[in-house]
């Protein structure tokens, strides 16, 4: 490990942290709005850095307006010399103090050198990918486990926990997508994919007379949802807005954020209906039964459970101060837990520590 800098601007341990950030990551989805999030909150901290992502012209652009200088490589399946070259060259031209990578292929990428080696993991990943790397970055105490559970070392695997901002912005006008203004509405951003259960939430919507539901996201199963609104006859109150940058107008607009996951290893949505003041309603799976503390700052229902989740938006829905008490819980436990600040001091505090 190399020693610590002793010049330049005063930001972390007496140096200015170097920061390489790596991401391969799909077109859109959770891992890689975060990823920016984080980038964007280091650069406002002072972190100097350098991103090197798979080629995506929007996210690139998100990073190079927060001052973050990007370059965009192809994060081959196979034979990926060009991007191992590139990060070589990052590393010698920038030199960082640590590199972090985010999820299974740039992990496996991790170029040499004398900077501290991290990954940050959003999911229950195969420990094979992560042998390049000194640390590992769990956003659940569940992914740890599981890590360590492979064989990683206790003691290098750390937990630290997501953030969410509520963006200062209005909310989006219901008359532009045929919403009546008294309606409650339902908000869900997610992938359009079966670990999602938005069939589901489309069923429970079935039983929920004059319940409205926003979807912002895309995915592989978006032909198959828009036919399951038709046949179960609730198209008319369901919007698919498609793949959101900015979905604070969305939570904002909205009464209800529900949450129905198969499968949800953390669920940054749950952080983010807290931080725009919005009642939870989500299911019993991996990250949410992790993080939510049921009847006190969210509903919790089992998975696959159609009559228990159209329960619990009806709950919600129709006992306002039932709702305002979760509302003012998840409020309390995102300023208490999940700021940004919060998280970009504990892991400059971890960067600290481990080198």
């Amino acid at each position: 490990m190399r020693p610590a800098r002793t010049t330049g601007t005063e930001v972390f341990g007496g140096f200015r942290l170097r920061v390489l950030s790596m991401l391969a990551g799909a077109p859109s989805g959770g891992a890689e709005t975060f990823f920016v999030s984080l980038v964007t909150a280091f650069a406002a901290a002072g972190v100097e850095q350098r991103a090197v992502i798979r080629r995506n012209p929007t996210r690139a652009a998100l990073l190079r307006d927060s001052g973050v200088p990007v370059r965009e490589v192809a994060y081959a399946k196979w034979l990926d010399l060009g991007t191992r070259l590139a990060l070589r060259q990052e590393v010698r031209r920038f030199d960082p103090d640590v590199a972090i990578a985010f999820m299974n292929r740039a992990a496996d990428r991790m170029p040499d050198g004398r900077h501290l080696k991290l990954a940050r993991l959003g999911g229950f990943y195969d420990i094979k990918y992560y042998r390049r790397c000194d640390h590992l970055i769990c956003i659940t105490h569940g992914i740890r486990r599981h890590m360590i559970a492979q064989g990683w070392p206790e003691e290098r695997a750390h937990y630290l926990g997501n953030f969410a901002e509520a963006a200062d912005v209005p909310a989006a006008d219901r008359a532009a997508y045929d919403t009546p203004a008294d309606a409650p509405l339902l908000f869900t951003p997610c992938r359009l994919h079966r670990a999602k259960a938005i069939d589901v939430l489309l069923k429970a919507l079935a039983r929920l007379d004059g319940v409205y539901l926003w979807i912002a996201g895309d995915g592989p199963d978006r032909a198959a949802l828009t036919a399951l609104a038709d046949e179960l006859g609730v198209s008319s109150r369901v919007r698919f807005l498609g793949w959101q940058v900015a979905t604070g107008p969305f939570f904002r607009a909205a009464d209800v954020v529900a949450f129905p996951s198969r499968h949800e290893p953390f669920g940054t949505v749950s952080l983010e209906a807290w931080a725009y003041g919005k009642p939870l309603v989500t299911t019993d799976v991996d990250g949410p039964a992790e993080l939510v503390r049921p009847e006190q700052d969210a509903v919790m229902v089992p998975r696959d459970d159609v009559d228990a989740l159209a329960e619990g938006v009806r709950r919600v829905v129709e006992d306002k101060a039932f709702a305002a008490r979760l509302v003012e819980a998840g409020r309390a436990r995102h300023a208490a837990e999940f700021t940004r600040e919060i998280c970009v001091r504990n892991y400059l505090a971890l960067f600290d520590r481990l080198r």
